[in-house]
């Protein structure tokens, strides 16, 4: 018997080392590292900049269509999937705002990528400074417009402690080097513009 007892507290003592050994592995699958969505949830935006923001959002928007509608108007530029190869060529990019949409909006991420995203039409829009004549005084409005809504969301993330301790620099932009570059680079931006504003819009109303 005093053999038998001794098997079974080796047999106990195998058993505890492999269920301590498949707790280990478990645990360390089941506490990933820190990241966004395992912080706790973050305070609800201020009414106020949520209507002001929306409120510059469709501004944009409207200012945004009448360009692309006058570029398709005057120069026959009016589907931009046609030109998304040229697009390509020139180096013209697209913001991302992944963390904005209804499936994996992330508040603190979504603010971050909206001012980078206008940040860097910012930089698209003024390289299409010399577009016309014409378009000049539109081109104008809309920069400024998108000026507004980019120090509306930093102040914003300022008032959350979030805003980076300095202002991001502005990368390299596409030069156009003939009047159809630009025009046709025109199109594109609004058009990505256009797409990023209307996620931008779905992602305020989700974190009104």
């Amino acid at each position: 018997m005093a053999q038998l007892s001794a098997q079974g507290r080796m047999r106990l003592m195998a058993l505890q080392l492999l269920l301590w050994h498949s707790a280990l592995w478990s645990g360390q699958e089941a506490i990933p590292l820190l990241t966004v969505s395992s912080l706790p949830p973050s305070l609800p935006l201020p009414r106020s900049f949520l209507l002001k923001s929306l409120e510059q959002v469709r501004k944009l928007q409207a200012r945004n269509t009448d360009l692309l509608e006058q570029l398709c108007a005057t120069y026959k530029l009016c589907h931009p999937e046609e030109l998304v190869l040229f697009g390509h060529s020139l180096g013209i990019p697209k913001a991302s705002l992944s963390s904005c949409s209804s499936q994996a909006l992330q508040q603190t991420k979504c603010l971050s990528q909206l001012h980078s995203g206008l940040f860097l039409y910012q930089g698209l829009l003024q390289a299409l400074a010399g577009i016309s004549s014409e378009l000049a005084p539109t081109l104008d409005m809309l920069h400024l417009d998108v000026d507004n809504f980019a120090t509306t969301i930093w102040q914003q993330m300022e008032s959350l402690g979030v805003a980076p301790t300095v202002q991001p620099t502005q990368s390299t932009m596409p030069i156009f080097t003939s009047a159809f570059q630009r025009r046709a680079g025109g199109v594109l931006v609004t058009s990505y513009l256009q797409s990023f504003l209307e996620t931008a819009h779905h992602a305020l109303h989700h974190l009104a």
